[in-house]
């Protein structure tokens, strides 16, 4: 039989299809410089300024190194010339990005860039300046909100991208104003998410960005190629203290979270479990008779916490949490954080090798353990205090019979606390006859004493008082 229709080669065919049918259009190519030029007026310069005071026990003339630049940290990641400038005795400045965020002025930036500040002022990208006010502050993810005073109507702020949806490669623009120079651009794409046990923050979940993020940047946007905010960018990985290819940034999601619980309620409320965990790895999965390294061990459980009503054990694997699957303990802590107290989770767990299902309703992170708001009004500027801990406490062997206290963690050089003999490592167990059962008591009730506070502070084995006279420090900043 005849075949009708002629045999006809496979590139032949092709050529007469596209003859018929035409080429398919490329893809658009976004135009990267429309969408930078309308997302800078969103990203301000911020300027900050804190009263310091010289070392006692440095050279005559030489201005104190603010605490966090001589974390061997920071110097990790910005360099040894990566801190703030000092312009001259008695004010320390120093310069950082914001994003402006509402029609109304709030601006998100990094904790470090205003931490501890007395003046805060915002520099528009045409060059207007604004002084702002701090609405709070999260040092365990190093955001804060800062507000413009007085805002202008024409306002651009840059609207907020779904971080979650990222891919690999994907390209990303990171706008900034490193060195003080002024807004600049950058390109690149996304190397990595999920990044966690950096180092920078208690709470991780970085993008990871090749786009050159360089000291001054801190604060400043990480956009998509349709001009959302995606990310705030905070530190870089660098020996020299410039750019090699490794920045990170916080996701939007997480950022937008903690900026609207600053916004509300003054400090971030997290979401607490009330466990002690740990990574899976394949030594640990085989000891445990477990099929694969995956979710989160349950290494302990504190008594009447959320998991202990729920009837998490010691042994459990934590496989997910509303169908999110955990990889890790960073994760799972910013997962169980991000949903806040009273939220109810439902979360997938393994024991002894069977799939179990329990629902957990999550309290709020005790301040002893890192809760409690990160900014506080009229917070001493002379002291600064952490938690007791039960990791300070074994590290400064603190004994048991000491129940509640503030520890000292900084004290501003030559300040009143400091010439009262106050010490770093002192536990500080009342405040004028009350008790500091927080960093933020301690400053309510330091702060109260406007002439003077009677401290009951715990050094070496025993306890004695120490009187703040605070009238001094005021009669020497008139002088």
């Amino acid at each position: 039989m005849n075949n009708p229709f002629p045999v006809t080669s496979v590139a032949t065919l092709a050529t007469v299809v596209l003859l018929c049918v035409g080429t398919p259009p490329a893809a658009a190519e976004p135009d990267l410089s429309s969408i930078a030029e309308a997302s800078v007026e969103a990203v301000v310069n911020i300027r900050t300024s804190k009263t310091v005071r010289q070392r006692s026990d440095g050279p005559r003339g030489q201005m104190p190194q603010h605490p966090f630049f001589d974390d061997p940290l920071f110097r990790h990641f910005f360099g040894p010339e990566g801190g703030p400038r000092r312009p001259g005795p008695g004010h320390q400045r120093s310069l950082g990005s914001g994003v402006i965020v509402t029609d109304d002025g709030i601006v998100l930036t990094n904790n470090h860039v205003v931490e501890q500040a007395d003046e805060v002022r915002v520099t528009l990208s045409d060059g207007r300046e604004f002084e702002a006010e701090m609405v709070g502050s999260d040092p365990r993810s190093d955001l804060a909100v800062v507000r413009m005073e007085d805002p202008p109507d024409d306002l651009k702020p840059i609207s907020f991208g779904d971080s979650g949806s990222l891919r690999l490669a994907e390209t990303v623009i990171a706008i900034g104003n490193p060195f003080g120079v002024g807004q600049t651009v950058t390109k690149g794409i996304v190397s990595a998410t999920g990044r966690a046990n950096v180092g920078i923050a208690d709470y991780e979940d970085f993008i990871q960005t090749d786009a050159a993020i360089n000291p001054g940047n801190s604060g400043g946007a990480l956009i998509n190629v349709r001009g959302e905010l995606i990310g705030i960018n905070t530190a870089i990985v660098s020996r020299s203290g410039g750019h090699q290819g490794i920045g990170f940034a916080i996701p939007s999601n997480m950022a937008r979270q903690i900026m609207d619980s600053l916004i509300e309620h003054g400090e971030v409320v997290r979401g607490w479990l009330g466990v002690m965990i740990q990574e899976i790895d394949r030594d640990l999965a085989d000891a445990l008779d477990l099929e694969d390294s995956n979710g989160v061990l349950v290494a302990d459980v504190t008594d009447d916490s959320p998991a202990d009503k729920a009837g998490i054990e010691r042994g459990d694997v934590i496989v997910s949490v509303d169908g999110e699957a955990m990889r890790s303990t960073g994760q799972l802590r910013n997962v169980i954080a991000g949903n806040g107290a009273g939220k109810k989770v439902r979360m997938e767990i393994l024991r002894n090798g069977k799939s179990k299902t329990v629902r957990v309703t999550l309290g709020e992170l005790p301040e002893e353990l890192g809760g409690g708001p990160g900014f506080v009004e009229g917070a001493p500027r002379d002291v600064t205090v952490e938690a007791l801990t039960k990791q300070i406490r074994d590290q400064l062997e603190i004994p048991e019979r000491i129940k509640k206290g503030v520890v000292v963690k900084r004290l501003a050089p030559d300040g009143a606390a400091a010439r009262a003999g106050l010490r770093r490592g002192d536990v500080v167990l009342e405040v004028d006859g009350k008790v500091a059962e927080g960093p933020r008591r301690f400053n309510e009730l330091y702060e109260r004493g406007k002439q003077s506070s009677l401290l009951l502070v715990y050094r070496g084995n025993g306890t004695i008082f120490v009187v703040v006279k605070k009238e001094t420090e005021e009669e020497n900043d008139d002088e």
